[in-house]
């Protein structure tokens, strides 16, 4: 049995904080606002994984309102979705994302993402797939007020044995 997930993720750029996407660091002037480290590339994911199970969305996970997660890092998140994937029986078969965003330039820090994310997920490289756009200048993205990201998953429920 197979399924589908889609994720969609957005914050705003502010300063005093690290950029982190795809769990990489990225050398930039500002980083993402956020409860956690504001990972959209990793949140996107989560949820795409979550929905896919149907096991619900990184907000009733992960609330923001909780001040013990405050700047959890990201790839827990993602560790934590993996968990419950495993309990119900899943294996993630692909991922295949998209960031938006005018600044900064990702294209050098792709290969380190899709290893980190292979990592979190227990998956070959090979089947993780980053891409990057712009939003052509249009838009909170396209006005450099922040950074968005998509993310398709499949998952398919193990063999009985």
């Amino acid at each position: 049995m197979y399924r589908v997930g889609f994720g969609y993720d957005v914050h705003r750029f502010a300063e005093n904080r690290k950029l982190i996407l795809g769990g990489v660091e990225i050398p930039f002037d500002k980083g993402l606002e956020g409860h956690s480290d504001a990972d959209v590339l990793l949140h996107a994911i989560s949820d795409a994984l979550l929905g896919a199970a149907a096991l619900g969305d990184i907000g009733q996970h992960f609330p923001n309102s909780d001040e013990k997660i405050k700047n959890i890092d990201s790839g827990k998140i993602l560790q934590h979705v993996m968990t419950l994937l495993n309990e119900k029986g899943f294996e993630v078969v692909n991922i295949d994302s998209t960031i938006c965003a005018e600044q900064p330039k990702i294209f050098h820090y792709v290969e380190t993402m899709r290893e980190k994310i292979a990592d979190l997920v227990n998956l070959a490289k090979d089947f993780i797939s980053i891409k990057a756009t712009t939003n052509e200048k249009m838009g909170f993205v396209g006005r450099g007020e922040g950074i968005a990201a998509f993310a398709v998953v499949l998952i398919k429920k193990r063999e009985q044995k």
